[in-house]
């Protein structure tokens, strides 16, 4: 603002403007019965700012303070003189023409030049805004010009009410005065940009303080723009229109945030029970390896059942029984992650698990079958714990088979599991069917897939159900040890 000393005479620009005022209340002194409710109102406030202008003149003093009070008053007529404008009609033009000069008269004490009434800029997306401010004109003047652009103005007179209201409504921009009593300004940004929830939110500091270290420290403390007062009301919706982009680029990138943590979560509650954390973390890091659709891949199949466990149930209690199949269940879960299979489901006693889905590799079938020896290893220790309990022991078949399944998601919207579906999952069972008690049999393919060597015991051709022809079945006894 250009100052000058001594009394409100000696500044020419406050001359300009009382001359500016006493041609428009002239002009409007006939005319007033033609104004609106409304205009009479803009006209009394307007008024009402010249006299807080003259008396802070009379003041003539040059702190910090006075000149940020000096700069509201400006900002009142100017914002008053501009809403005036735009309401009156072709047949007002003398008014016109008076608001016009004293909007010059404004300009040249806040050494801006050639300003206008404004026009609000066309093309802005509403937005949700937040005005800070303790003087009530300034908040009446940005809501008004706010709201004319289809924007939703929430106000705040305080610090704590605008920290309040970021708390309670959705908020694009704020609007924020430095000067305020009790919370300053610089705190309320301060408090801003320190909350994780609200620092994305992008902050307008519209102040009378014209202090170039101030300015710096608002714009290295976060926010995002710093307008003077009185505000050029088209600058400021420029200003607030590129707040708004800003904000919706954020929250289109955190809603894909969200959409990833979703479904990791999916994967994590999908997957995490039945496999390795490392399936886990390559699902994450590699997502394309799972079809949500189903897909059509090569797996190995290893089915397990309690032989004769039916039988072994008649003579249980209810805890006893839940107690053999935990502990059963529980164990062989372990040694199947820990050979980087999926749990794929318990069927009662029964066990399903997969070697090539959700991740596949080269070593499936090696991995089924040495899975298959362990899990028969540790049957033994089972059976001593079972002993020891004082429960029945227990003996396992084990049939793997591989081939094409189809595997995916599968279910409905309220209840889905990821699972295999095909003819190949049909022949597992029913070689699981032919496995004698503590045995582990084998299809010709997953034999044929097999890359380190085992010792291979009997080998039948079976026919089973739901199968026209003869299917090979091979005894896996163990790994074959080199040298």
């Amino acid at each position: 603002m250009k100052e000058a000393t001594g009394s409100s005479t000696a500044r020419p620009w406050a001359e300009h403007i009382f001359k500016a005022m006493t041609q428009l209340h002239g002009q409007c002194r006939d005319t007033r019965r033609q104004l609106s409710g409304e205009q009479q109102a803009d006209l009394d406030k307007l008024w009402s700012a010249r006299r807080t202008l003259e008396n802070l003149l009379a003041e003539d003093n040059d702190a910090g303070q006075w000149r940020h009070d000096l700069r509201n008053a400006l900002g009142a007529m100017r914002g008053y003189a501009e809403l005036l404008g735009e309401t009156l009609s072709d047949q007002q033009q003398a008014i016109q023409a008076a608001l016009q000069q004293l909007l010059k008269a404004i300009a040249a004490a806040t050494a801006e030049d050639g300003a206008t009434i404004s026009t609000p800029l066309r093309g802005i997306t509403p937005g949700s805004i937040l005005a800070v401010d303790d003087t009530a004109e300034n908040l009446e003047l940005l809501s008004r010009h706010l709201s004319q652009a289809g924007h939703q103005v929430y106000t705040a007179d305080s610090g704590d009410a605008a920290l309040d209201a970021l708390h309670q409504h959705s908020i694009d921009t704020v609007l924020l005065d430095l000067i305020m009593p009790g919370m300053s300004g610089s705190e309320v940004l301060h408090r801003i940009k320190t909350n994780e929830s609200l620092r994305a939110i992008p902050v307008i500091i519209i102040s009378g303080r014209q202090d170039m270290d101030g300015i710096i420290a608002c714009i290295e403390a976060g926010a995002d723009d710093y307008l003077l007062k009185p505000f050029n009301p088209v600058l400021l919706q420029a200003r607030i229109k590129a707040g708004l982009e800003r904000k919706r680029w954020h929250d289109r990138e955190e809603q894909d945030r969200r959409q990833l943590e979703r479904n990791e979560k999916f994967i994590r509650e999908t997957f995490g029970r039945f496999v390795s954390e490392e399936v886990v973390a390559n699902l994450l890091e590699q997502p394309e390896g799972l079809e949500l659709g189903g897909d059509l891949r090569e797996v190995t199949i290893l089915m397990a059942d309690i032989r004769k466990f039916s039988t072994i149930c008649e003579n249980l209690e209810p805890q006893h029984i839940t107690r053999l199949l935990n502990t059963y269940l529980g164990t062989m879960s372990d040694i199947i992650i820990g050979h980087q299979g999926t749990v794929d489901e318990f069927i009662g006693d029964g066990i399903l698990a997969l070697f090539g889905a959700p991740i596949a590799r080269e070593d499936d079938a090696d991995r089924a079958v040495l899975c298959a020896l362990h899990m028969q290893a540790a049957i033994e220790q089972i059976n001593r714990e079972y002993s020891a309990a004082g429960l029945p022991e227990i003996s396992m078949g084990i049939g793997i088979n591989t081939g094409t399944v189809v595997a995916g998601i599968i279910g409905s919207k309220k209840r889905s599991k990821y699972g295999i579906v095909g003819h190949n999952v049909n022949l597992t069972s029913r070689i699981e069917e032919c496995t004698p008690g503590g045995e582990i049999l084998v299809s010709k393919s997953t034999l044929d897939k097999l890359r380190d060597t085992y010792r291979v015991g009997r080998s039948e051709a079976v026919r089973v159900k739901g199968i026209h022809e003869e299917i090979q079945l091979y005894q896996i006894v163990g790994l074959e040890k080199p040298g």
